[in-house]
């Protein structure tokens, strides 16, 4: 068991002037279960690294106390396990046993007890094959609860969960919640950052909602907590349950096609697929676990050659892959699944500013381009960060702005919702929505039946891969469940 105490708690990221959080004041005692709450950049995250002693004295500013069971997090490392948003950044091993039984060997537990502790961690977390199971041939959801399983082992009297589910389709998701349920020791303190609230609930029994500007904005049951400050929480952002979100309708049908793939495959990735984008319509990719969404969002951006069939836009006679950076920059705008693969600036002023620089748009409208994006996506106060020290629903917004900055007609967007609260998704939504309006073509690959739901005028979902190549395949991507293909939304 660990207990958990902050006093007045601060951090500042290295070069920024606003600290991501402050003014903590918190006690979480043995065997709590804690939802923690706030909108994005309020910090969660931040809270959370702390707590794991992740982070460096020379990457920033603390102020305030931390500790575990009365210890320094630098001292109590051992009594403290943390899951991440992506388990891909956890999986370190080719084997799922070899996986879990890596962070054993490294703590120098005794040969003859890991593979007992590493069987029962898997077990716990309803792990469905044997050791040897490639990691690679894991899905999305599959992969977490690995990475879930490798914490576990370690026997964590802290157990720290930071957005476990942001990444996964919604059965993905659910196999991830049903695994915490199982493996949850009731002797394991437990705070999870989850900004799908209504499902995350029945895994906590309180819930601490952080202040943007500092401190704590309530603290107590869930049922207590949304019943006083439900309206101010949605309005700041917190995913408060029971309050759907209209959608957003698109005002004229579409127009003619700006892009469209014949038979366009890559082998082990993607299997054959014909789909088209026109302008003024929203298409939504989904689709199983290593359906290849990611892989067919790079050929219709333009970033990846086809294995075979063709893709054509914008009635170039040549593919998009082929066409010069600053031709494919001004018709096509990407956003990449992780956003930080992206970035090549230490600012984001500077990241705004390099795509409009290469098409050799002159200094006074780059300024004002930048000036613009960054009011609209909500990062003006982080102007002169580092793009790699934002919070992950900033980093989003961030790689949405890059896109836009050069003002394509096309965007093709991977997960464009990952990591917003209620009040930045619904902003984003809205953008999103004035560019479909105003005749441009959007493809979002996403497992967020919300989106999906609010903005989508039509839905093309890819078929699950074959069930025979699950052991050469690359580590998937993640989608949500499969929907009739190329399925148009009701006017």
């Amino acid at each position: 068991m660990a207990e958990v105490v902050l006093r007045g708690f601060g951090w500042r990221h290295a070069g920024r002037r606003a600290r991501a959080v402050r003014g903590v004041d918190l006690r979480i005692a043995h065997g709590e279960r804690v939802l923690l709450l706030g909108p994005s950049g309020a910090g969660k995250s931040t809270l959370l690294a702390a707590l794991a002693a992740l982070l460096p004295e020379d990457s920033g500013q603390a102020e305030g106390e931390v500790e575990i069971d009365g210890l320094d997090p630098r001292k109590a490392r051992e009594r403290v396990g943390i899951v991440f948003q992506d388990p891909q950044t956890q999986l370190v091993m080719a084997r799922s046993g070899d996986d879990v039984a890596f962070g054993l060997e490294n703590r120098g537990v005794p040969a003859e007890d890991i593979w007992p502790r590493v069987d029962a961690a898997l077990a716990r977390v309803g792990f469905a094959y044997p050791r040897e199971r490639p990691t690679a041939a894991l899905s999305g959801g599959e992969q977490q609860r690995l990475a879930l399983a490798g914490v576990l082992a370690l026997r964590p009297g802290l157990l720290l969960l930071d957005e476990p589910t942001a990444n996964l389709d919604p059965a993905g998701a659910a196999q991830v919640r049903d695994a915490i349920t199982r493996a949850r020791d009731p002797d394991t303190t437990l705070i999870l950052v989850e900004h799908r609230v209504a499902e995350a609930l029945p895994l906590v029994d309180r819930v601490v909602v952080l202040e943007p500007g500092g401190g704590i904005r309530a603290d107590g049951p869930p049922a207590a907590v949304f019943a006083a400050h439900g309206d101010h929480l949605a309005e700041q952002g917190v995913w408060v349950p029971g309050r759907p979100i209209a959608p957003r309708r698109a005002v004229a049908p579409p127009a003619d096609p700006l892009v469209r793939a014949r038979a366009v495959a890559v082998p082990g990735r993607l299997a054959a697929v014909d789909m088209s984008v026109r302008a003024g319509e929203v298409v939504a990719v989904t689709g199983p676990n290593g359906a290849g969404k990611s892989t067919l969002a790079l050929l219709l951006g333009g970033l990846l050659a086809p294995g075979s069939g063709t893709v054509e836009a914008f009635g170039d006679p040549r593919p998009p892959h082929r066409w010069r950076a600053a031709v494919l920059t001004q018709r096509i705008g990407s956003v990449f699944q992780q956003p930080e693969h992206q970035f090549v600036t230490a600012r984001v002023r500077d990241e705004l500013a390099l795509g409009p620089r290469r098409v050799g748009r002159p200094a006074a409208e780059v300024a004002a381009t930048v000036d613009e994006l960054l009011d609209r996506l909500r990062l003006t106060r982080l102007a002169e960060a580092n793009p790699h020290t934002l919070s992950g629903g900033e980093a989003r917004r961030l790689s949405v702005a890059t896109a836009l900055a050069t003002a394509p007609r096309l965007l093709v967007l991977d997960e464009p919702t990952f990591g917003q609260d209620r009040r930045t998704w619904i902003e984003l939504v809205d953008l999103l929505a004035r560019l479909r309006d105003g005749g441009h073509g959007i493809v979002a690959v996403t497992h967020d039946d919300a989106f999906v739901a609010a903005l989508a005028d039509r839905v093309h979902a890819l078929a699950p891969p074959p069930r025979n190549s699950a052991s050469t395949a690359p580590a998937p991507d993640r989608g949500r469940a499969a929907e009739p293909p190329d399925r148009r939304r009701p006017a």
